[in-house]
């Protein structure tokens, strides 16, 4: 169906390059001759977008849209379910003996939708479009931060990585800054999915403004773009005549944006609509069935981070109490009575070393809490500042922070506490005097190293834009780990270390270890998703 007409179209060349920005006939894209795999009769998935978003450009690093990244668009490698990195654009990968150095082979069969060849040139130029400052994408210093030349194009003095070379037989050679024994696990994502780079990129080294959204074939994944209206909030792709990997199930996939969680766990109850983006409510299981909200556990933790710098979190007592006042048990079942997520203990899971049988969790010690706030340099709950929450965006979000400052009190005495979705909602020297933040941290690897340096390093923008946290024993451990084999079990024993002193440094409310929900009904298969947050084989979706 056309989005922007309602009207019934067939399967055909030109119905499967119908984009919301008009019509254009297959021949211009795929030439003559063109061929367009029919999926199974029928199998059309609805599913619902939480936002009207206006930007589905693939190249963004995150957002609502990065969600169905791996629909239409192919990346180096990818982690499956299970966190088994697995081949897709690249075939192998070898490091030198120093890991300063990476061969890589990009797959001979991998094609664009309009049959031409995927190239190493391609990997390279979309890895250094996806770092010019201009696409502004999210989270590529994850993926690239570490090869040669990589700043001068993030900082906008060059266009070209100079540690990336494409090589003439399909080869890349990538250098490195400094040895990364795991590197080849940082590009096992969608961060920065490849594009042909004739089309999305410029002549100046940008990105084309809605080269997505054109009938170019330059699409790397099992789908395509078929329609996109973004102004109704309603995309629709089809199958990738030309995609390199195994023929897709679905004939379609139908997306239609419905903010209101409400009406969108209503319609997805009806059997309406079968799938969605992201739905986080309290009740979701109870609404929508345990096989709705399952899914493997992801190495993405949430937690309630505390801002040392900022009163009265500046007093270590204040930090022990407000953490000892909360029961976490009590917590979880507030938040998510029937699951996904469960409660955690520690910064690391889903990762080697998340097991940590020394590390010794916060306890639920209410008397104790009262005894250390009398003994803080505030003396008690009444010369407390208010203690302002942020990123209190969600239902279920709302229903812990709530809870917390029952908790507070219930257990301390504490009755000025106030919460907003954002930080800008505050104004005036409210928006400076945040102390507590409601957010996420993990990793894209499945490493505990990466994942400290990602959320408790100094370094990390957890550690300096929330909890003004620095600490110089946790970032030589983390440092060091870094250094090591990813099958070196010092990697693992240096980072648990690191974590047992980040823990005695009362600067967190440990809430839950995340779940990647499938969210979608019990009869569609292949949702099943992996620690980037994709859909891990999107040509296995089927409707039963």
């Amino acid at each position: 169906m056309d989005v922007k007409t309602g009207e019934r179209t067939g399967l055909t060349r030109r119905g499967a390059l119908k984009l919301g920005l008009g019509s254009v006939v297959a021949a211009a894209a795929f030439g003559p001759g063109a061929r367009i795999v029919m999926a199974q009769e029928g199998q059309v998935l609805k599913a619902i977008n939480p936002a009207f978003s206006q930007d589905w450009s693939p190249l963004r690093g995150g957002g609502v849209p990065f969600r169905w990244n791996s629909v239409w668009n192919a990346s180096a490698m990818y982690f499956n379910e299970k966190g088994e990195i697995q081949p897709y654009v690249l075939t192998e990968w070898t490091p030198s003996a120093d890991y300063l150095t990476w061969t890589l082979k990009v797959n001979p069969d991998a094609k664009f939708a309009d049959g031409s060849a995927i190239t190493a040139a391609d990997v390279k130029g979309s890895w250094e479009l996806s770092a010019m400052p201009a696409t502004q994408n999210q989270r590529i210093d994850q993926v690239l931060a570490g090869v040669a030349g990589y700043g001068a194009v993030k900082d906008g003095s060059a266009t070209d990585i100079s540690g990336i070379v494409a090589n003439e037989d399909g080869t890349l050679t990538v250098t490195l800054a400094s040895p990364d024994p795991i590197f080849f696990q940082r590009l096992a994502n969608h961060i920065a999915p490849i594009v042909k780079v004739a089309v999305a990129r410029g002549a100046d080294g940008n990105e084309v403004p809605d080269f997505f959204l054109a009938a170019n074939g330059a699409t790397s994944g099992p789908f395509m773009l078929e329609s996109a209206n973004l102004d109704t909030g309603e995309l629709v792709w089809v199958p990738n005549p030309n995609f390199f990997g195994p023929a897709p199930k679905l004939a379609r996939i139908e997306l239609t944006a419905v903010e209101d969680n409400v009406t969108a766990t209503q319609m997805l109850a009806s059997g309406e609509y079968q799938a969605h983006t992201e739905l986080v409510t309290s009740t979701i299981v109870l609404d929508l069935g345990a096989e709705f909200a399952a899914g493997a556990e992801i190495p993405t933790s949430q937690h309630f981070w505390f801002n040392t710098a900022r009163a009265p979190m500046d007093d270590p007592k204040v930090r022990e109490a407000l953490i000892l006042a909360v029961d976490r048990e009590g917590l979880i079942k507030a938040s998510f009575p029937d699951g996904p997520h469960q409660k955690t203990d520690m910064v690391l899971n889903a990762v080697p070393g998340a097991d940590d049988p020394a590390f010794v969790p916060y306890p639920f010690d209410p008397e104790r809490a009262k005894a250390l706030l009398a003994e803080s340099s505030y003396g008690g709950p009444e010369r407390l500042p208010k203690l302002m929450f942020v990123g209190i965006s969600s239902p279920a979000n709302e229903a812990a922070a709530q809870y917390i400052a029952e908790q507070w009190r219930q257990n301390l005495g504490i009755t000025a506490v106030d919460m907003k979705p954002q930080q800008d909602q505050y104004s005036g020297p409210d928006q400076n005097a945040i102390q507590i933040f409601r957010d996420d941290v993990g990793t894209r690897v499945p490493d505990a190293a990466s994942y400290l340096a990602g959320s408790i390093a100094s370094t990390s923008g957890n550690a300096t834009g929330k909890m003004s946290y620095k600490n110089d024993k946790v970032d030589a451990l983390i440092t060091e780990a870094l250094t090591k084999a990813a099958d070196d079990p010092a990697r693992v024993a240096l980072a648990q270390e690191a974590q047992r002193l980040f823990r005695d440094d009362f600067c967190f409310i440990p809430w839950y270890k995340q779940t990647m929900s499938r969210w979608a009904s019990a009869n569609v298969a292949g949702m099943e998703k992996n620690l980037d947050w994709q859909v891990v084989a999107p040509w296995n979706i089927a409707i039963a």
